[in-house]
């Protein structure tokens, strides 16, 4: 459908829900129902194997397989996954970056076994690896390479499936990672300014339809609660996008120009303590996209009140589902034109964004670009040091957080009255029964077709030729996921991103830091040697924000810290505590794998002569995964409504010195 003119009412935007667990099958009847209940596009959460290249029976997928997404292993489950879903009708989008061409692959061949046009295929493929190596942390090769494959992308769908968005450069965990306004800008307007310039200089679009490539670039944004704040920054961006797309690459169609995005408001910025705050924050959020028609959002998907508790159950969804719904159809939001045209305060923070969203920006491409400021761990320490300070001023009482650091008495919730029943359960046995799926599929499949598309990637991978036609052929002959992976690591290798943490300070210590701080010596003194703290997160789980954030406060108070970062098997964190000599080791899992990864750390410690180094564990953990944790001998469980970094800290100290036998 057109875009309406300012005479006619607005169309409503896509409405979508975020989605996918345990298994294709569950996620497909979970799909079927959210589109019988009036929802316009699908959103697929996929698991971390899937999302970071390894099948269910890695060594890494453990505690992992369908967690905080659906696992796709293969064809055969994509198959399954929109199965009853006619492919040539859908509007997809798809949450996947470092595997994205691997997906859209298995995607393509569904559709075609569907017997759709793919020239038809209407949808989105997040593929934004540059906020990987600064946010989500499921990155697997190197930036180089990694920006290859979006560019071949990128090159390939403009021709073959023009109406797809093969990438949504996403603000939205940049956001979630500390990013303020002028950062969230500026850095997704230098990761598209990266891609933009891959491709052209690539040679694969000829000049003259360079304007068709940026016509399907994409954003997905987040909005967070100071909704005219996030609303200027809308404005923003649109003129942002307009200008560099005519100045820099000279396209001169304004509907090429148009900036494209999707929106899902903060998920983080959901609390634990008294959740049901976070449904206004959710409506408060959404009216920051859509308010300003000149910047409103063309696809929504909101999270539901108790995604700081646990995964949704399906009511859950439909509040979330309901909630656009009334906004688009009940309200008269889409019968005029920009209620904010003329403003003196929209255009003075519009323009006061601008400004420093261009010097940002200007400041990134002169040390070479993203990529480069990525390498450099540039761009990650500026968002880590922008947390840490947005921390501080949590505590403080600065920034006020309704329920958790002001306003904290609380009747008893009736939304949290059925205990664990509030959110969904997953069946333990899903990881068990993927493993033996996919040893099926391996046994029952032409294993030579297999070796020969697997040879053509790797040896199409060693040259410049674009690599969705031999990924394609993979997809179609069963490769699995961890496969396709696989090939690739052997010639691209594999990366590690900088933290950002080593030339990050929470400022001038406070009382409480001081005192903290002044504990941590004398136990240091005590003990005749400096506290050491090793940080890690064991798993598959990438969001890193809250471990450097208590790696930046454990350094802040004295302790020397082994920030060990992601991606990490409980026998890597062991062997690092015990080489370290560390005095205590804190993990952070966010992904609910906590109840495998986090007690095989432990078990590891003691077979390794090692138990008296205690193990601290925060993320999301509802009460009785917190029970059981403890009873398995994790020392303490720390969850987001411990928001206070220096008394946990405060805390730890007081760990150790009973650990060691020393007095209080």
């Amino acid at each position: 459908m057109p875009y309406p003119t300012d005479r006619e009412r607005d169309r409503p935007w896509v409405m979508r829900t975020y989605a996918g667990h345990s298994s294709a099958a569950a996620s497909n009847a979970l799909y079927r129902r959210n589109l019988a209940k009036g929802q316009t596009g699908l959103s697929v959460a996929f698991d971390l194997p899937t999302q970071t290249g390894y099948d269910p029976d890695h060594e890494l997928s453990r505690g992992e397989v369908g967690k905080v997404g659906v696992p796709i292993s293969h064809v055969g489950d994509m198959r399954q996954l929109f199965d009853g879903i006619p492919l040539a009708e859908a509007n997809t989008s798809m949450t996947i970056n470092a595997t994205a061409m691997w997906l859209l692959a298995l995607y393509v061949a569904v559709a075609e076994e569907q017997g759709a046009d793919i020239a038809k295929l209407t949808g989105t493929t997040q593929n934004d690896i540059i906020k990987e190596y600064l946010s989500r942390g499921t990155y697997v090769f190197p930036p180089g390479p990694s920006l290859r494959l979006i560019t071949d992308m990128v090159a390939w769908t403009v021709t073959n499936v023009p109406k797809w968005n093969p990438i949504n450069i996403c603000s939205y965990h940049l956001q979630e990672v500390g990013a303020n306004p002028v950062q969230e800008v500026a850095y997704s307007m230098c990761t598209a300014i990266a891609v933009l310039d891959a491709v052209r200089d690539s040679g694969q679009v000829p000049q003259e339809e360079f304007g068709s490539v940026v016509a399907r670039m994409s954003f997905f944004v987040n909005a967070g609660v100071r909704f005219i704040e996030e609303m200027c920054k809308m404005r923003a961006f649109a003129a942002l996008w307009d200008e560099i797309t005519l100045e820099r690459y000279g396209v001169r169609n304004p509907k090429h120009r148009r900036f494209r995005y999707g929106v899902q408001v903060n998920s983080l910025g959901l609390t634990e303590a008294q959740p049901e705050n976070n449904v206004q924050r959710i409506v408060l959020e959404m009216l920051a996209v859509s308010l300003s028609r000149n910047a409103r959002a063309r696809a929504i998907q909101l999270p539901a009140w108790n995604e700081a508790l646990g995964l949704p159950r399906p009511w859950d969804q439909q509040w979330a589902l309901r909630m656009q719904q009334v906004l688009a159809y009940e309200t008269d939001l889409l019968e005029y034109e920009d209620i904010f045209d003329g403003s003196p305060v929209i255009e003075a923070k519009v323009d006061e964004i601008l400004r420093g969203a261009r010097e940002e920006i200007d400041r990134v491409q002169a040390m070479g670009g993203a990529v480069a400021a990525v390498e450099s761990g540039y761009m990650k320490t500026q968002l880590v040091g922008s947390l840490a300070a947005r921390r501080m001023r949590i505590e403080s009482g600065e920034d006020v957080i309704v329920g958790v650091n002001r306003f904290d008495t609380t009747e008893p919730s009736p939304l949290q009255a059925e205990g664990a029943k509030t959110i969904e359960q997953l069946d333990p046995a899903v990881e068990k029964q993927a493993i033996a799926a996919i040893q099926r599929w391996r046994a029952g499949r032409d294993q030579a077709k297999v070796d020969e598309t697997l040879g053509a990637l790797r040896a199409a991978a060693k040259t410049d030729v674009n690599l969705v036609t031999a990924t394609l052929a993979c997809a179609k002959a069963g490769v699995t996921t961890g496969e396709w992976a696989g090939a690739l690591r052997e010639v691209f290798g594999e990366y590690r991103a900088p933290t950002g943490v080593s030339g990050v300070t929470t400022g001038e210590a406070g009382t409480e830091l001081a005192q903290v701080r002044a504990r941590v010596r004398q136990t240091g003194a005590e003990l005749g040697e400096r506290l050491r703290m090793l940080v890690g997160k064991p798993g598959l789980d990438g969001h890193s924000n809250g471990a450097e954030q208590v790696a930046v406060r454990a350094r802040d108070v004295g302790f020397e810290v082994v920030y060990q970062g992601i991606r990490l098997t409980p026998d890597q964190i062991v062997a690092a505590a015990v080489q370290e000599g560390v005095h205590v080791v804190g993990l952070s899992v966010l992904s609910g794998s906590h109840l495998e990864v986090v007690p095989a750390v432990v078990e590891g410690l003691r077979a390794a002569g090692a138990d008296d180094i205690p193990v601290v564990v925060g993320g999301i953990v509802p009460p009785e995964d917190a029970k059981a944790l403890l009873d398995k001998g994790i020392a303490r469980v720390f969850t987001p409504k411990d928001y206070e970094l220096t008394e946990i800290m405060a805390g730890i100290v007081d760990l150790v010195r009973k650990t060691r036998g020393l007095t209080s």
